[in-house]
């Protein structure tokens, strides 16, 4: 079965009678999480003789699977087993466990499949086996995750607050997790976390020399876009980072065009607001459209150039934005 968002939080804390749990999608950090506690709802405490990991490569081979599933747990109570980084060959074996008596709980995790994919078409179509997509957050959701895990800490935290880390950190849960979990140190159990509170404790040098590399380039501010830029990358930030900080803020930006800056969740971080506005009186919404569809188009071809290079370069990122700078300083001349 295919489960929806609704019924993911139920189903990680009672996964009922279903043999076989397929966690799948881009964000990993997500899907581990997931894992993490679908294992502790049926093994609490990880007892190694009722929960066993198997190697990718050995769970596909004919008849492995399933006989690990059908062995019982020394101790007794219901056994867990993990595949990780799991592809297609694996459907068979899966097939074979979903097919064979037991309770043993298959907890699958795998990358981005496609829906055509055999192991997620099995996962979907099959009564006893669950299919888990594990997709980043954005926008408001990732806002009220952001909140939500620092409640779990014990700690809440002004919307600006907010805001800034949703800009921040990114949307992989595992980083996004661990990153929080400072934070919460740093205020304390019962403590409330102000914008001021966060820059002391995360303000990194490339995420802040990064968002002004942004801010500075849909300004039109050629020259400090360039520094701030130069910076970011000097101090850690990579051309994926930048070329996916670029798209959230121009797709930020034609947001506000049409519905108005108050519309924006997370809002947008105070000391950024004021080239924010001047880049809103600049861009008119058509523009910005445009300018989505060359970033897109660049992500796209940088992925599957020639030399097969998995991630943009430093080059393309740096291309991009600045480009997106003298677009947008010719565009305030213009008035």
């Amino acid at each position: 079965m295919k489960l929806d968002a609704r019924r993911i939080p139920a189903f990680l804390k009672d996964p009922g009678a279903a043999r076989a749990a397929l966690l799948y999608g881009e964000d990993a950090g997500l899907a581990r999480e997931r894992a993490d506690a679908l294992q502790e709802a049926v093994a609490p405490g990880n007892d190694p003789f009722r929960v066993a990991d198997l190697p990718r490569e050995a769970a596909s081979r004919p008849g492995a699977l399933a006989g690990e599933a059908a062995a019982l747990a020394l101790t007794g109570g219901r056994r867990v087993i993990r595949v990780r980084d799991a592809t297609d060959a694996l459907a068979p074996a899966l097939r074979e466990v979903l097919e064979a008596p037991g309770d043993t709980l298959v907890i699958v995790e795998a990358g981005e499949l496609a829906a055509r994919s055999k192991l997620r078409g099995l996962a979907e179509s099959h009564p006893r086996a669950a299919a888990i997509a594990c997709y980043r957050e954005r926008g408001a959701e990732l806002s009220a995750t952001i909140a939500a895990l620092l409640k779990e800490e014990g700690v809440t935290a002004e919307p600006a607050a907010i805001a800034w880390l949703a800009g921040r950190l990114g949307d992989d849960r595992g980083t996004l997790r661990r990153e929080l979990e400072k934070l919460a140190l740093y205020a304390g159990r019962g403590g409330r976390l102000a914008e001021e509170d966060v820059l002391a404790c995360m303000g990194d040098g490339s995420a802040l020399e990064l968002d002004e590399a942004l801010v500075a380039a849909t300004a039109g501010d050629l020259p400090t876009a360039d520094r701030a830029l130069e910076s970011a990358m000097a101090e850690g930030a990579n051309p994926v980072q930048v070329l996916r900080a670029l798209m959230r803020h121009v797709q930020r930006l034609h947001l506000a065009s049409v519905a108005g800056i108050g519309a924006l969740q997370p809002p947008v971080f105070f000391r950024s607001r004021p080239g924010f506005e001047k880049a809103l009186r600049i861009w008119r919404t058509e523009a910005l459209e445009t300018v989505l569809a060359g970033l897109l188009e660049a992500e796209r071809g940088s992925k599957s150039g020639g030399t097969g290079r998995p991630v943009p370069d430093a080059a393309i990122a740096r291309s991009a934005l600045l480009t997106l700078a003298r677009q947008s300083a010719i565009l305030a001349r213009r008035g």
